[in-house]
């Protein structure tokens, strides 16, 4: 009974205090309206056949709090039966990546990468002419700047593109004589 209210507590608590009630498609009758004292907002709450007129009552106290008193009800629901809010989170929350420890971590599924990065590693001398011609019609950089790309290896030719256009700027570059490397 005492997990059955706490969580009854912790659903009226968690409600945004902004989102109008839901009533628009019940009737009239299954509403109980409580009074409201010092000014607080009314909620209409829809009463079940299940739940008790002790239910009832209860949230409709609950839902008549402030939301000070409210987080020491559950401060006090909390210390008193030894239990804390996340208990009664829905499965799906509590299972949440990285929260389930390290049997989770392992189910994962890899994350495939989907941004690679061409580098050339080498450009051997006799092959530095075909390798600038190449470098310029896949940057579109200037003769000084494709020049000055396969000095002074390894560099990053492109950045961030897709696996399709890194393995056909390798396949170009490989083609003329450098050494490519996609990361």
């Amino acid at each position: 009974m005492a997990s059955t209210t706490l969580s009854s507590a912790f659903t009226l608590l968690s409600r945004p205090s902004t989102s109008p009630p839901p009533t628009a498609s019940l009737p009239r009758s299954s509403l109980a309206v409580p009074h409201s004292r010092r000014g607080r907002r009314a909620v209409a709450v829809a009463s079940t056949a299940t739940e008790s007129p002790k239910i009832l009552e209860l949230g409709d106290v609950i839902a008549g709090l402030t939301l000070e008193e409210a987080r020491s009800l559950v401060d006090h629901l909390q210390e008193r039966l030894g239990v804390t809010a996340a208990a009664f989170a829905p499965a799906a929350v509590v299972a949440a990546p990285g929260a389930g420890g390290a049997g989770a971590a392992e189910e994962e599924a890899p994350v495939e990468k989907t941004e690679f990065d061409v580098v050339i590693e080498e450009v051997p001398s006799s092959a530095r002419i075909a390798t600038i011609k190449v470098v310029r019609a896949l940057t579109s950089l200037a003769l000084k700047e494709a020049k000055d790309l396969i000095e002074g290896l390894p560099k990053k030719l492109k950045e961030a593109v897709s696996k399709d256009e890194a393995e056909d700027a390798k396949k170009q570059l490989e083609e003329v004589g450098a050494k490519i490397s996609i990361v």
